[in-house]
């Protein structure tokens, strides 16, 4: 039981946990800021990149696909201003636009080009391919300390584990940058904070969580992980770090229990055949929220986005 746990279980439940913590830290500062919609949108615009980069490499390593995610960011910038100059329009509607066209574009090319050599596809770009990154090379818990085991780990759980990595130390290292700017940008600007750029930087840390991410879970756990557990550790506390570690656990609990649920719950109802992990996983995280909205302390405060540090 132990060896069938380590090869088919551990690796996608760390995987997806480490996937929900990057998109998390990060999903705090855009959720005070009142940008938890940018979340969403990167996980959008990171599609058509990503099959763009992989048309023109012929391989999803991951520094093409960093590369195809930012040019694609770029062009999405680019566009909105275009749209809300020429269209007269707020920039949200422009946001909108851009964000909606460039997945369909996204999703049109993957329909149309050839991938059927790698996992890249309409439902993996959507819903991740969690349930087939096992660890056969695994005979047990002890595999843990074999180099020669190791060796055969899914590519995609030390390429998330750096990311998960990058995130943290980027958030610990500009914390106080972050939390000074995010509640109170004049003061930030009074002291000589470069707000405009810790702005940015928190945007291309969320773009790096994102990209990292999207190969193994797909857009449904991306969006969700950069909005739910920090909405839900919001109304846990008033007070920064405490809502990040609120947030931490939330993203934790939400890939444990949902690749759980995932596999064993249907057994548990009767049904013979499992559900996307990566469904699942969304949905507890959103029922967390649910849960936080009707029991946390500070559900009463009015607007989840504001409060002090």
């Amino acid at each position: 039981m132990g060896a069938e746990f380590v090869q088919f279980s551990l690796p996608p439940i760390l995987i997806g946990t480490l996937a929900a913590i990057a998109c998390a830290l990060p999903g705090n500062f855009l959720i005070l800021r009142r940008q938890a919609l940018i979340g969403d949108a990167i996980s959008h615009v990171v599609l058509p990149g990503i099959v763009v980069a992989f048309l023109v490499t012929g391989t999803v390593a991951a520094l093409p696909m960093l590369v195809g995610a930012g040019g694609a960011a770029l062009v999405a910038v680019v566009l909105i201003e275009v749209i809300r100059r020429l269209g007269r329009i707020e920039p949200g509607a422009a946001m909108g636009v851009t964000f909606t066209t460039l997945f369909a574009a996204g999703v049109l090319l993957l329909e149309r080009s050839d991938t059927s050599s790698v996992h890249l596809d309409v439902e993996h770009a959507l819903m991740g391919n969690l349930e087939s990154l096992v660890w056969l090379d695994a005979t047990g818990w002890a595999s843990l300390a074999d180099p020669a085991a190791l060796a055969g780990l899914p590519p995609e759980l030390p390429r998330i584990a750096a990311a998960c990595a990058v995130v943290v130390a980027l958030t610990a290292l500009f914390w106080r940058w972050l939390r000074i700017s995010t509640f109170d940008e004049g003061f930030a600007r009074g002291l000589g904070l470069p707000v405009g750029a810790i702005g940015l930087g928190l945007v291309a840390t969320a773009a790096l969580a994102a990209v990292a991410a999207f190969d193994a879970v797909g857009s449904i756990i991306v969006i969700a992980m950069f909005i739910c557990p920090p909405a839900a550790a919001r109304l846990m506390t008033d007070r920064l770090e405490v809502q990040v570690a609120w947030s931490v656990a939330f993203a934790t609990l939400s890939a444990v229990a949902g690749y759980v649920l995932a596999g064993y719950g249907p057994l548990w109802l009767g049904h013979p055949h499992a559900v996307s992990a990566a469904g699942m996983i969304a949905v507890v995280s959103g029922a967390i929220l649910a849960l936080a909205c009707l029991f946390g302390p500070r559900r009463t405060r009015s607007g989840a986005a504001t409060g002090s540090g």
